[in-house]
């Protein structure tokens, strides 16, 4: 956690206040019981009604300003922590952001979100409580026992006792805590990952009837969760009942050992009385300093999945420069190889091809191919194992990974629309005029449907595009692809959901339109690729087969297994 609080570094000044005020409030709650012992042992014994009055007088104002500085505390430790959290998500999401799919292979989406919400509250928490509590604890427990030693040293031993049995059974309870901290953590990410299935996949669980099981599992996973959570609350929970016990059993040993000074002369009863109160004062700064240990191990282990996601390396080589200079109009792989995290086999190996210009390239194969994967390099969402990729004749290296996916533009494999409009969907953050929004909807075969909506441009899409079909949010994520001016158009299976007539009028649009594009299209269908400028087909993630659609019929093995499974003799 300790690493974390640089993000107090623009905050240091206030915190310096908060730390002034803490120290104000301390000093005016030691003040209190010796002034109470002077009215005891001064006013009162010598019947002296002028010194009671001023120095209650005095009590009060000490009182006024010791809760004015507490107030005071309150409101700039509250501030301060709100804007340590905000920085902190910043940051973590930022740093998500950048991430590539390998990185998201690594932690899970689910323990992300848990590390940008959960975590983070559990931090910024703890360190409101350790500018309200744990700094004001430590400076009461060392007030309160040099003002205890300057009353009676030798009733001070009890104190001294009772602190090494409380430091001991603290101690004790942490070995325990902290394991089941960690536990709980990565049950919490385990439900949300369970939750986010259960909502994302909803259509199909109902469709398989498998909303029991579904049922089942998360009932599963939350009694874990809920277990863990009793266990350390019951660890926790039996802290409070051993610290009020050893405070009353201190409050009685001082007050019979204490009757015993007085009545030998040693003691003042007003010394006894501050001593009483100063005893009671370091017991509750321990058990301060108990209740803030019971956030301390959970947030430490949250500061740690935090930290983890910071201090992630993310296995990209991205230039520094703002922007590059393209030296042709093409992209070109060079021997090419790449292999996921853990797997045995490479998913490409020894890739090369080139695209310029006005050309169309096909990339076709069975399931696990490598067709998306080669897809994913290109815009760098995967880093490449070995070889080389050049876009506009420039190593993808030298582009800042900004700039880099400027010059593309992508339609993936999973049509994905956001909650907004038609229009925000399109735009994705730029400011298009309608005229050209609604030109790339007419091209991309959308304009039927959009222009039958009641609101038109302006039609609310629900999250994920749940209220559109299959082949409208294709289409839409197509237009979304046009309206970019791109080198590079990458379509990623992107016509699957298309009935053969509006898939042929699309293609149409795009020769026509993209005559000076560049175009990478991945299809599992023979008729969309059939009149692309190069196809290549892959097989176990290697190029088997490279050319034009009539070249492989006739001497691609497994570019024929595929046209003969979709075309009939007729057809070809």
């Amino acid at each position: 956690m300790i690493k974390l609080l640089k993000y107090l570094k623009k905050d240091r000044l206030m915190v310096i206040l908060i730390l002034v005020l803490v120290l104000v409030q301390a000093f005016a709650e030691l003040m209190l019981p010796t002034l109470l012992a002077n009215i005891i042992d001064i006013g009162i014994v010598n019947s002296d009604n002028g010194y009671i009055l001023r120095t209650g007088a005095f009590m009060l104002l000490i009182t006024l300003f010791g809760s004015a500085s507490t107030i005071w505390k309150s409101f700039l430790s509250a501030r301060v922590s709100s804007r340590f959290g905000m920085k902190i998500r910043q940051d973590v999401f930022t740093k998500i952001e950048s991430f590539h799919l390998k990185e998201f292979d690594q932690v899970s989406t689910s323990s992300l979100i848990t590390r940008t919400t959960n975590d983070i509250t559990q931090v910024q928490t703890v360190l409101v409580q350790l500018m309200n509590m744990f700094l004001r604890a430590p400076m009461l427990a060392v007030g309160g026992i040099v003002m205890a030693l300057s009353k009676d040293g030798t009733l001070s031993i009890v104190l001294g006792v009772v602190l090494l049995v409380m430091t001991v059974i603290i101690i004790f309870i942490a070995t325990k805590a902290i394991p089941l901290f960690k536990a709980l953590q990565k049950k919490i990410d385990k439900i949300n990952l369970i939750l986010r299935e259960r909502l994302s996949g909803i259509r199909v669980i109902r469709a398989f009837n498998r909303t029991k099981l579904e049922k089942n599992k998360f009932k599963t996973a939350n009694k874990d969760l809920t277990d863990t959570a009793i266990k350390i609350n019951r660890l926790m929970a039996s802290l409070m009942p051993i610290m009020m016990f050893l405070f009353n059993m201190t409050t009685a040993v001082v007050l019979y050992f204490g009757a015993i000074r007085i009545d030998i002369g040693g003691l003042l009863v007003g010394e006894l009385t501050a001593f009483i109160q100063y005893a009671t004062m370091i017991m509750f700064s321990l058990i301060m300093f108990t209740m803030m240990f019971i956030l301390i191990p959970r947030a430490e282990v949250s500061a740690t999945r935090i930290n983890e996601v910071l201090d992630m390396k993310v296995d990209v080589k991205a230039n520094p420069l703002p922007s590059v200079n393209l030296k042709e109009e093409s992209v070109e792989f060079k021997d090419v190889s790449f292999s996921y995290n853990g797997a045995e086999m490479k998913a490409i190996e020894d890739i090369s091809f080139k695209v310029g210009k006005g050309e169309t390239l096909a990339i076709i194969g069975g399931t696990g191919s490598g067709k998306s994967t080669i897809i994913n390099l290109l815009p760098k969402l995967y880093h490449r194992n070995t070889g080389e990729i050049f876009v506009g004749g420039v190593p993808i290296d030298d582009f800042s990974l900004e700039n880099l996916r400027e010059e593309i533009s992508m339609v993936p494999q999973k049509a994905m629309l956001i909650g907004g409009t038609v229009r925000d969907n399109i735009q994705m953050g730029n400011d298009y005029p309608d005229d050209e929004i609604w030109d790339k909807i007419k091209t991309s075969q959308s304009y039927e449907f959009v222009s039958e909506l009641e609101d038109g441009l302006d039609h609310v899409i629900t999250q994920g595009g749940t209220n559109l079909s299959g082949g409208q949010k294709q289409r839409l994520s197509i237009a979304r692809a046009l309206i970019k001016d791109s080198l590079v158009y990458v379509f990623d299976d992107s016509f699957s959901a298309l009935d053969f007539k509006t898939d042929s009028a699309l293609r149409k649009e795009l020769k026509q339109s993209m005559q000076d594009k560049i175009m990478i299209v991945i299809a599992q269908r023979v008729s969309s690729i059939k009149d692309a400028d190069q196809i290549l087909v892959l097989d176990n993630g290697k190029i088997v087969g490279r050319g034009q659609h009539d070249e492989l019929l006739e001497n691609c093995k497994v570019y024929q297994e595929i046209v003969y499974s979709q075309l009939s003799e007729e057809e070809l």
